[in-house]
Order: structure tokens, then sequence, then C-alpha cells
């Protein structure tokens, strides 16, 4: 018998974590069936049993990847931020998410996983962990503009990074459940709200 490979066994993974979440985005977390991810991934019991025992294991590892794909775009641009406005930074991680979630309806399991959390403990420790990283990374950002005069020193880099960070929930939600065209305009006026220094336009 040929000898399994890791190889094939990560893609199998992936083929049973897509099927969840074309289950999961149609259904919703706890009305879709073990029997439902059987069906769409087309696998038997036993193959996804294999990977997953439970279906509270998957929806923890979607839900981890999820926030993963987020802190990691938020990583991204914040570690490219020189010589840009915090607008300009802001924009271009509002513009990313949007691209990711048309690709991938990123900002639909936003919102579920948002929801999990409220009753699923492993899920909400996770998003405290991973909203923690990404608040860490807006500080060192907030931080480097308000050295260089950009932002005011009047306020805390902490307090600053907070409020950023509560525009992306907004911004996740409507992309979720309205048109996106209603928030086209968003990145714009971020970079309105925080546009370039004087000096630099």
């Amino acid at each position: 018998m040929p000898k399994v490979t890791q190889q094939y066994m990560d893609a199998r993974r992936e083929q049973i974590l897509d099927a969840a979440r074309r289950c999961f985005l149609r259904d919703g977390f706890h009305s879709a069936s073990m029997q439902d991810l059987f069906t769409e991934a087309g696998l038997s019991a036993g193959a996804v049993y294999r990977h997953f025992t439970s279906k509270d294991e998957m929806i923890l590892a979607i839900a981890e990847e999820n926030m993963r794909e987020v802190l990691d775009i938020t990583l991204t641009v914040a570690t490219n931020r020189q010589g840009r406005s915090m607008g300009a930074v802001m924009a271009e991680l509002l513009d990313v998410i949007r691209v990711k979630s048309a690709e991938g309806n990123l900002a639909g399991l936003a919102v579920l996983v948002w929801g999990e959390a409220m009753r699923n403990r492993s899920v909400a420790h996770k998003l405290d962990q991973l909203m923690g990283r990404m608040r860490a990374d807006l500080v060192i950002m907030v931080r480097d503009h308000q050295d260089h005069g950009d932002l005011p020193a009047t306020v805390t880099a902490e307090a600053i990074a907070s409020a950023m960070l509560s525009v992306l929930p907004g911004y996740i939600l409507q992309l979720a459940l309205l048109d996106p065209a209603v928030v086209a305009e968003v990145p714009d006026a971020v970079r309105a709200l925080w546009p370039e220094p004087a000096g630099e336009r």
C-alpha cells in the first residue's frame, strides 16, 4: 500500500475545511450537520473523522484560520507603513480585506466567528489572543506616527489603536451583509479622515 504523504494529508484536510466553509456560510455553524459536511466534501465519514473528531473541532479550525488571515493582513500592511499617512495605511488594510472577502467570503466567515465566540470559549480565547496581537501591531504603527508628529501625542497610542480597530468590524460587517458598492468609498473616506501631513502632499 502506498505511503500517505504529509502533502496528501494537508490537501485532504484543506478539502474538508473548504467544504465546511461552504456549508457553514450557507447554513450556519449549527444548522449544518456532519452528514451535510460529508456530502459537501464528497468523502466518507471515516475520511473526515481521520482529520477532525467533531464539528466543533472544524469550527475552531475555520475560526482560527479566518482570524489569522485578518491578523496577517493587518501585520503586512502595518509593517509597510513607512512614509505613508495613517489614513493611507488603514485604507490599504480595508482594500485588502475587501478583495479577500470577494475571493473567499472572509467577511461572512468573520461574522459567523464573532457570533460563535459568544458561546464557545475556545473560539473566544483565540479571538482575544489574535485581537490582542492586532492591537499591539497597530500601537507600534501609531507610536511611529506620533513620533513623527503626524498624530497627536495627547491621546495614548493604545487608545488610537483601539479606535482604529473599531473601524474594522463595522467595515467587515457591512461587507458581509450589504452590497459591496455601499462601502466602496470607505477607504477614500479613511484617507480623508487621516490625510497626509501638509508638508508631504
